[in-house]
């Protein structure tokens, strides 16, 4: 009886054991890599700032033009009494030439540069984990054309590569997103490349080559979800570079067609009055340099919280 006892005892404690282990959260990559985005205090404060940036735009239809006035519409009638007005309460950036409120036009150019930026890098970002898995996986010949294509598409200057076939599509809004996104593929398919490279001769690959699986099914379900960490990186890097490609183009009177407000716009229009006035071009000046700076800041600190040498620091 007392041998029976003590090996329900066993049993029970082996049950309650196994129960608590049970009981405790699975970890995975992306929940340990919040957790450590959490702790870095500059991710989230880029995190806070570029919320904070999207919802002021996305939102601006239903307070910009009653609090701040129409960014695109003139008054002849009081043009000018309100032009190039020095910041004040009623217009926290001033004016520009034509009387309309600069922040109003900077609040709406924000619409344009983050639709450029993040539809921009989505088509580069698709084409360059096509091209990328391809030529990864496949090798060889497919390998060879594809690097060989990359290779000349990064010769050239990126810009100078943009503005030219701006210059041949035409200008537009439409036309820069495709522009921007064709000519970025190869950035992201030489960093897809490498990560699959560093994962498709796993055991789990074989495995499941020797189960049956179909080349694209072993791409989407075991080497891509082991190789996006490093994609979506840098993919969010990407989106201040493409904002400030179109804020180039749009510098140089070949992106965003007036009087549509632009932040590359604004800067043009500004830097006629910089001795006079330097507040139409320094304010949209800092309103790129502070999104493109928390791009780069959300980016690096992704890097290092999908990092998965920092899983235990």
């Amino acid at each position: 009886m007392s041998n029976m006892g003590d090996q329900a005892r066993a049993v029970a404690a082996e049950h309650h054991v196994v129960a608590d282990k049970s009981d405790k959260p699975t970890r995975t990559l992306w929940g340990d890599a919040f957790k450590r985005l959490r702790k870095n205090k500059l991710a989230m404060f880029a995190v806070v700032w570029l919320t904070i940036t999207i919802l002021v735009a996305v939102t601006a239809d239903l307070w910009v033009p009653q609090v701040l006035g129409d960014p695109t519409a003139s008054d002849t009638a009081t043009m000018a009494a309100n032009s190039r007005l020095a910041p004040s309460l009623e217009h926290p950036f001033g004016t520009d030439t034509l009387g309309r409120d600069v922040l109003s036009r900077v609040i709406y150019g924000a619409r344009i540069s983050l639709t450029v930026g993040i539809v921009a890098t989505g088509i580069s970002t698709i084409i360059g984990l096509v091209m990328g898995a391809i030529a990864a996986y496949y090798g060889g010949i497919w390998d060879t054309i594809i690097m060989r294509l990359a290779d000349t598409f990064l010769a050239f200057p990126y810009t100078l590569f943009v503005i030219a076939m701006i210059a041949v599509i035409g200008n537009g809004i439409q036309n820069v997103f495709f522009a921007i996104g064709i000519l970025g593929w190869p950035q992201i398919a030489r960093v897809f490349r490498s990560a699959i490279l560093s994962v498709k001769e796993s055991d789990y690959i074989d495995a499941a080559r020797a189960m049956g699986a179909s080349d694209a099914r072993i791409i989407a379900r075991h080497i891509f979800p082991n190789s996006v960490a490093s994609i979506v990186v840098y993919a969010t890097m990407n989106i201040g570079g493409a904002i400030l490609t179109e804020s180039a183009l749009s510098f140089l009177g070949m992106g965003v067609i007036p009087p549509d407000p632009s932040w590359g716009t604004l800067i043009q229009e500004g830097q006629k009055f910089l001795q006079t006035e330097p507040w139409l071009m320094i304010l949209p000046g800092l309103a790129i340099l502070t999104t493109v700076l928390a791009f780069t800041l959300l980016g690096d600190g992704l890097r290092d919280a999908l990092d998965v040498k920092m899983k235990d620091a």
